[in-house]
C-alpha cells in the first residue's frame, strides 16, 4: 500500500510544491513507495486523516495525529538526512509501506 505524505505551506502552491517534489524524489531513490501531496495550511487537518506523516514548512505548536517532519530541512538541505530518516521510519511505522 502506498503511504500518503502531506506537505503544507501557506498557499499550497509554492514552497510546499517544491518540498513535495524533492521529498518524492528522495523517497523514490530510497525505494519507499509514497504519494507526497502539497496542500495549503487551511486544509491540512482534512488531509492528515489517512497520512503516514506531515511535513510542515511553518513552525506551529498544534499537536498532530501523525509524525511531524521539518520541511525547512528539505528546502535548505541542512538536517535533510535526519529528517528523511525520520520520514522513512514514520512511513514504515504506519504500515503503509
Amino acid at each position: 500500500m502506498t503511504a500518503k505524505v502531506v506537505v503544507a505551506c501557506g498557499s499550497g502552491v509554492a514552497t510546499s510544491q517544491t518540498v513535495a517534489s524533492k521529498v518524492s524524489r528522495l523517497l523514490k531513490e530510497a525505494k519507499v513507495d509514497a504519494d507526497v501531496q502539497a496542500v495549503d495550511l487551511k486544509s491540512v487537518d482534512r488531509h492528515l486523516a489517512d497520512a503516514a506523516a506531515y511535513i510542515t514548512i511553518v513552525r506551529e505548536n498544534k499537536p498532530r495525529s501523525v509524525p511531524v517532519i521539518n520541511g525547512i530541512a528539505f528546502l535548505t538541505g541542512m538536517g535533510q538526512d535526519q529528517e528523511l530518516t525520520k520520514l522513512i521510519e514514520a512511513i514504515k511505522s504506519s504500515g503503509s509501506n
